[in-house]
């Protein structure tokens, strides 16, 4: 694992998350997005060379909340997505808690279904 997906774990852990996996390619994500007990995600918007907007597209479906994380800024992310919180790489941890509370306030419900 990187350093940069570690540190956001560990960030994760100290404000009382439970991290329950990491997922490396978009396949991998739109499965763990099916997990029971999954409250939201953090969806970098590159996963493997590819856009996450699949996994974007699962998580809106199933009212699950989540945040981009990108190191491209809010340009990178398409207007159906324009209501998602975007934490630009590198973020710090008060960052990081301020778009996760922005994306659980809303319970996921913020995305034009």
């Amino acid at each position: 694992r990187s350093s940069d997906l570690m540190l956001l774990e560990d960030m994760l852990l100290e404000m009382g998350c439970v991290v329950i996996g990491v997922a490396t390619n978009v396949e991998d994500a739109i499965g763990r997005i099916s997990l029971v007990g999954l409250d939201g995600a953090i969806l970098d918007l590159n996963l493997n060379g590819r856009p996450s907007y699949p996994a974007a597209q699962a998580l809106t479906e199933r009212s699950r909340p989540f945040i981009f994380s990108t190191g491209y800024g809010v340009a990178g992310v398409p207007e159906e997505f324009s209501a998602i919180p975007v934490l630009a790489k590198p973020f710090p941890q008060a960052d990081l808690e301020r778009a996760l509370s922005i994306a659980f306030a809303t319970g996921g419900r913020n995305i034009p279904q």
